[in-house]
């Protein structure tokens, strides 16, 4: 069941000042969360994580790294709320008892990686400031920004990671910014990327979780650098969501790549809903179902002590 206190909409396009007005308010509701900010984007954006629990474990939740998969967002943080409601009111979360689960682990959630593409898909080439006459360029002269992945400068934020980073770049062979594939110049050129990276080296997380849509399935590998439990993991993420879990080939730089390729831990990317993207509204329900089963399977997961 799903957290009662609604702080997090399911029923209105999500950009950054969305955001923004839940976090105050899950602020003000929670005062033992934490929200740190961990980087900015381009534009100089906050980009933004909670923190629930303090337990020794390290679990990492992040969504939209793509600027036209902002429906993760909500959904991101909406399981933030639902854990930090169950702490609070000594319950649990999706049958697991809170307290006991974060004494011995603890959830972040950056819930929108790329602020300034979810600001340019949602409210168009007004929200790019400086950048206007670029996005509109490379977009092709066209305000419909639907089919933008990308970051303000037109870089793919999950093609900017040093795991095999040249082959990807070849194999994308776009060769300048755009609305999608374009993997920079270079690995961590792009300040959300770095944040992110950043964030990661300094938190040593048990596993991680990367929220993007769509096709309902479960990528849980990476060049055979995946510890053995990442695909019992994914079994059970499986189970718990209806999802298909995938062994994935011909994919590299992306940031659960990276993960797995820098720390052989398990990390995980989750391909939610169905459809063209920017999925509708109407599918957030079912979706926030399948995507809380599966960050609860990696809360457990990263469960340390007694």
């Amino acid at each position: 069941m799903t957290t009662r206190s609604g702080i997090v909409p399911f029923d209105e396009t999500f950009g950054f000042g969305a955001l923004e007005r839940c976090l105050d308010r899950l602020r003000a509701a929670y005062p033992d969360a934490e929200v740190a900010t961990i980087g900015r984007s381009v534009l100089g954006k906050p980009i933004y994580a909670i923190r629930v629990g303090r337990g020794p474990g390290q679990a990492f939740l992040n969504a939209a790294f793509h600027a036209n998969e902002w429906i993760t967002s909500p959904l991101a943080l909406r399981f933030a709320e639902e854990a930090l409601e169950a702490l609070r009111s000594g319950g649990a979360l999706r049958g697991v008892d809170a307290a006991s689960l974060f004494e011995r682990t603890s959830l972040w959630v950056a819930p929108m990686v790329n602020p300034d593409g979810v600001d340019l898909v949602v409210n168009g080439a007004a929200a790019a400031g400086p950048h206007r006459d670029d996005v509109l360029a490379w977009n092709g002269g066209s305000e419909d920004f639907a089919g933008w992945k990308a970051n303000i400068r037109g870089v793919d934020l999950n093609d900017q990671f040093p795991a095999y980073w040249e082959v990807e770049r070849d194999r994308r062979a776009v060769e300048g910014p755009g609305p999608r594939d374009y993997t920079g110049e270079a690995p961590l050129t792009e300040p959300e990327a770095q944040a992110i990276a950043r964030f990661t080296e300094e938190r040593g997380f048990d596993v991680v979780v990367a929220l993007h849509t769509q096709g309902r399935e479960i990528y849980w590998n990476y060049r055979d650098a995946e510890p053995p439990e990442a695909e019992r993991i994914a079994a059970r993420m499986a189970r718990a969501s209806g999802y298909a879990a995938i062994k994935l080939t011909g994919s590299d730089a992306g940031y659960k790549d990276w993960f797995i390729h820098r720390w052989g831990r398990p990390g995980f990317t989750i391909e939610a809903g169905f459809g063209t993207n920017p999925l509708p509204l109407e599918q957030l329900p079912g979706m926030y179902e399948e995507t809380a089963a599966i960050a609860l399977e990696a809360l457990l997961a990263s469960r340390r002590g007694n």
